[in-house]
This record gives structure tokens, C-alpha cells and sequence, in this order.
């Protein structure tokens, strides 16, 4: 048996190495294999890193030595692959003592920093393998999740030209909700996130920030006119420039309003993705800092530039000329507001107030928006109720609909849940736009409610019977029924978000599942605990979730590899 002394293992006799041309030894459990080649020993981790075949079974020639599962070839001395897919394995140091081989391990520095580099060539060459077992490694070396979320950012926000996207938006929303999942699930979330962005960035040239104006001495008033024109007339590069000043001047609640009110100036831009994407992207800097602000926001200022406007399409001009009823009810905004302020009245029934925006009738919906405001109701309240009728459209989607309707109305959900937190975190004026696209485009989805789906109305359910849910298709209405039952027979709201987050990751979702989760999540707890506008915004999510599964669950079998070569289990044998 190999012997330790200190920091180093006896790996056994130089006469036995020079025979058999290796010896096998473990340090702090880890196989290692020592090599007789040109002379000298050389020692490296006993596991190829990709899957974890036993190197000593591989050839070497040439200083290399090449695993015989998928041929990967790795420096004896390093450790490090020359097939960037394969990953780095451990490089050791031997030493030859008289007729004894010592193998002790070689300085590589900071094991944090060195992951972290890993990390990053991992997503630069888009291997899920890669990044899964560096994030599971950053996890147990007590990297922080805001660490881990860091580099994904600094990645996204470098490598993809076109700005801010959906791998992005995939890694904001993933840290957002980390707290509500399960503790083993948190790594799995960001893996889940970090190959998004790398997927979203794949092929992608890099991008160049353009610099701020060398001033200091201009208004955020005026920088608020100049941007909004920019990206009226689609000048990107005058509107970052300007962007990128206004973020000089420090007020980024400053810079968030006008970064709002000018992805409304125009109705329902790109699908309601220009103002999802900017909450999120302001909502990255709460894990990373807002002194960060120069980093993630002017990303999304190409995308605002160039962005489809919904004002243009025919939906909102035949057979009601929507566009007109928008600018017209903008118009009445600001008395509407000063008329609510001046009563002193403290407005209630948010609930109601959603309901009232279901209506097949649009100039009684933003009647409904004024008369709210005029009795009262703050730019918040209206938001939340925007983003509950946003919900219940979910909650009432019929099967009978062309299954890519779903984004519809999800886009319609998250988009006026991005507009709430952003109107919480800095109300404005121009906030209340944005609030009058959203509830028109609430309006707009009502055929996708017709027929509708009828309401849950399970009294019991439990989180076995919802699980079966997701492995077959077609349980969209089961699942929803479930989730209610489960909620008003006295189950436990953060046990649910937390079996709906561990059955999304267990498959391979697309883009909205995970906007979709987060917005339900985080709208549930707008709501008081055993409310059913609380439940309501998870039953959407859990018939959302069952409309997409079963997937491939693809990602998840990398995943569990990932674990398997952790725990030091051999692949390559049968279980």
C-alpha cells in the first residue's frame, strides 16, 4: 500500500515503475497513475476528466498519454487535454528518492480562480460538460453563487455582439429564484443558466462597448431626451453613448427610467422582450453591484434600437385601432394620477381590478385602468393587477389552441411582471405606459381564452401525483388541478415551488420555461400566502410546464455524469 508522509504518497518502487511502466496510488482520495516515459517518472490523475476511464489502461507515446474510451490526449506533465472537450485532469509532481517513487500535487494556485478560468473556456467552447463539473467543483469549494453568476455575465455581456439575450435572461432569472430550490438543485440551476449563455453567445462575435461622452456636466434630463430620440430614430451607437454617460453620472434609478420609458415609447416592443430584457438586466446588478451598471445595462440598447414595434402590426389597428385607444388613454394618465393623489383614498380590491381587465371589451379595459387610478390605486397596484390577469390567461389556456400560442400569453405575463418590479423599484410617470400596452395586450390574448379552460377545483393533490405529470404529454389541465388541490388542502407553498423548480430543471426547458417559472414564483408572493391569486400564478406555471414535457432530458443526463465522475464512480462499468 502506497504510504503518506506529510503532503506526499509513496507511490512504490522505482524498479517496479521502470518494469511495469506504472504505478497506481491515491492522494486525499483522488487515483493517480505514475509513468516511466523518456527517463523519468511523470504522475497524473488516474481518470480521464471527460468520463472517467482509468488512464493507466490508455497508450502513451510522445509525452502524452491518450484514453482509450473517446481518444482524448493529455499532457503528462500539466495533466492538461489537448481535445478542449475532454477537460483537464490533475497533474502531479513524482520524484525519484533512491529506489522509492514519491507523488505529491502540483501548486496550480487558487482552485477557485483556476475553475473560474475553466468556466470560462468552457463556455467559450459551449461544453455543457465542462461547465457542469467546474460549477459543481466552484459549488464545493464555496465559490458563491454571485461569483458563479458574475462570470456568466462577464461572458455574456463580452461575446455576444448582438447584447443582451436570452442566455442572459436564462442566468438572471436562475438567481433569482436560487433560494426558493431545493439546496443539491441551486448548481444544477446555474449549470442550467451558464450553458444558456453559452449556447446564446455560441458563433458569436464579440462585442465593443462604445465609451461615454468625456463630460460630466450635462443634465440626466437632457441625456433622458437624447437616448429616447436615439432609439426612436435606431441609432445604437448614439444611444449607448448616451446611456453610458448617464450611468457615469451614478443614479441608476435615473437610468432605469429612461431605459423604461424608452422601450415604451413605442407599444409592445419585440414581443414585450425589450422590457423583460431590461428589467432583467438591471435586476443582474443586485447580485453583482450596481457600480456594474456599465457592464450589463448598454447591451440592451441594439436590441431597443432595432426592436419590432407592435404598433405597426395590423392586430393592433383592425378591427379596434388600438394605437390610437393607447395614445389616447396615455393622454388621460396624468389626470387621471393627480385626480387619485388629490382624493386621498387608499384603493383595495387588486383583485377586482384584474378581473375588470379580462373584459372582451378594450375601452372598457383602460376605462377600468383610469378609474382605478382615479380612485386611488397606486402605479404599482395597477402593475400587479396587469400581471395577475396575465396569469389567469395562462391559468385559462385551452388545449384546443396551436400549442405555440402558449407564448402568447406568456409573453404577455412576463412582460407586465417585469414592468411591476421595475415599477417598485423605480416608479415613474412614463412607468403607466407601459401598463396601458400591457393591459391591451392582455386584451388581445382573450381567444386564446375562448373556450376557456375551466378554473381548478380539486380539493386534494399531492406532489407524487403532479410529478407523474411531467413524464407524459397531454396533462396540462391534471397538473393544474393538482397544484390547486395540493395548495387548499394545506400544502406547503415553498414545497411546491420547490418540487415545480426540481421537475423544470429535470428536463431540457426552452427559453420561456424559465422566464416562465421565475415571473410565477416571484408574482406568488405578491400575494398573501393562502390566497388564490397566489395560487393561481403556480397552477399557470405547472400547466405551462406540462404543455412542454416530457424533453429529451438531455442536459440532465450530463448533469448526473457530472455527479457520477465527482463521487469518483466508474462510468465506463456496468451499474
Amino acid at each position: 500500500m502506497p504510504m503518506t508522509t506529510g503532503s506526499r504518497v509513496n507511490a512504490g518502487d522505482l524498479f517496479e515503475l521502470q518494469t511495469a511502466g506504472k504505478l497506481l496510488c491515491k492522494i486525499d482520495g483522488l487515483p493517480v497513475v505514475v509513468f516511466w516515459a523518456d527517463d523519468r517518472a511523470y504522475a497524473i490523475e488516474d481518470r480521464c476528466p471527460h468520463m472517467g476511464f482509468p488512464l493507466h489502461r490508455g497508450t502513451l507515446e510522445g509525452g502524452l498519454v491518450t484514453c482509450h474510451w473517446h481518444h482524448a490526449r493529455f499532457d503528462l506533465v500539466s495533466g492538461c487535454t489537448l481535445d478542449l472537450w475532454a477537460d483537464d485532469a490533475h497533474g502531479f509532481v513524482a520524484e525519484v528518492e533512491g529506489t522509492s517513487v514519491w507523488v505529491r500535487r502540483r501548486d496550480t494556485g487558487d482552485e477557485i480562480t483556476r475553475m473560474q478560468a475553466r468556466l470560462r473556456e468552457g463556455m467559450e467552447d459551449n461544453l455543457n460538460l465542462v461547465i457542469a463539473k467546474n460549477v459543481l467543483g466552484l459549488i464545493d469549494a464555496r465559490a458563491t453563487a454571485s461569483e458563479i453568476v458574475r462570470t456568466g455575465l462577464e461572458f455574456g455581456c463580452r461575446y455576444r455582439s448582438q447584447g443582451w439575450g436570452a442566455g442572459l435572461t436564462v442566468l438572471v432569472a436562475m438567481a433569482n429564484v436560487l433560494d426558493h430550490l431545493q439546496p443539491e438543485e441551486k448548481a444544477t440551476a446555474l449549470i442550467h443558466a451558464l450553458r444558456f449563455v453559452a449556447s446564446d453567445s455560441a458563433g458569436q462575435p464579440p462585442r465593443f462597448p462604445v465609451s461615454p461622452l468625456r463630460t460630466t456636466e450635462i443634465a440626466n434630463e437632457r441625456l433622458d431626451d437624447w437616448y429616447r430620440r436615439m432609439i426612436d430614430t435606431r441609432s445604437a451607437d448614439g444611444g449607448e453613448r448616451t446611456l453610458q454617460t448617464l450611468i457615469g453620472n451614478g443614479d441608476i434609478d435615473a437610468v432605469e427610467i429612461t431605459m423604461m420609458a424608452a422601450v415604451t415609447d413605442h407599444i409592445f416592443i419585440d414581443e414585450g422582450h425589450a422590457l423583460d430584457f431590461t428589467n432583467k438586466a438591471r435586476e443582474a446588478l443586485d447580485h453583482i453591484g450596481t457600480n456594474e451598471a456599465a457592464l450589463t445595462l448598454p447591451t440592451l440598447v441594439l436590441q431597443a434600437a432595432m426592436a419590432d414595434r407592435a404598433d405597426e402590426h395590423s392586430e393592433w389597428q383592425y378591427p379596434h385601432d388600438l394605437v390610437t385607444l393607447a395614445q389616447e388613454t396615455i393622454a388621460a394618465l396624468p389626470g387621471a394620477v393627480a385626480e387619485g393623489k388629490a382624493s386621498g383614498r387608499v384603493y383595495g380590491d387588486v383583485s377586482k381590478l384584474a378581473g375588470s381587465f379580462l373584459e372582451d371589451d378594450p375601452h372598457a379595459v383602460v376605462a377600468a385602468l383610469l378609474e382605478a387610478l382615479r380612485a386611488g390605486a397606486t402605479e404599482e397596484q395597477v402593475c400587479l393587477a396587469i400581471a395577475h390577469a396575465g396569469s389567469l390567461r395562462l391559468v385559462r389556456f385551452h388545449v384546443q389552441n396551436e400549442h405555440g400560442d402558449w407564448n402568447s400569453v406568456h409573453h404577455s405575463f412576463s412582460t407586465a411582471h417585469a414592468l411591476h418590479e421595475s415599477v417598485r423599484r423605480a416608479p415613474a410617470p412614463t412607468s403607466l405606459r407601459g401598463a396601458v400596452h400591457g393591459v391591451l395586450r392582455v386584451y388581445l390574448d382573450r381567444f386564446l381564452n375562448i373556450p376557456a379552460a375551466r378554473l381548478p377545483h380539486a380539493t386534494e393533490g399531492t406532489l407524487a401525483e403532479l410529478a407523474l405529470c411531467f413524464d407524459e404529454q397531454g396533462q396540462v389541465d391534471r397538473a393544474g388541478n393538482i397544484v390547486w388541490g395540493y395548495l387548499h388542502s394545506g400544502g406547503d407553498r415553498e414545497s411546491l415551488i420547490a418540487a415545480l423548480g426540481h421537475h423544470m430543471l429535470n428536463e431540457d426547458p426552452e427559453f420561456h420555461a424559465y422566464q416562465s417559472f421565475e415571473a410565477s414564483v416571484r408574482h406568488c408572493y405578491s400575494w398573501p400566502r393562502d390566497s388564490d391569486e397566489s395560487a393561481f400564478a403556480l397552477v399557470g406555471f405547472a400547466r405551462f410546464l406540462a404543455a412542454h414535457t416530457p424533453s429529451r432530458r438531455e442536459l440532465p443526463n450530463v448533469l448526473a455524469i457530472s455527479r457520477r465522475l465527482r463521487r469518483g464512480e466508474h462510468l465506463f462499468e456496468a451499474e
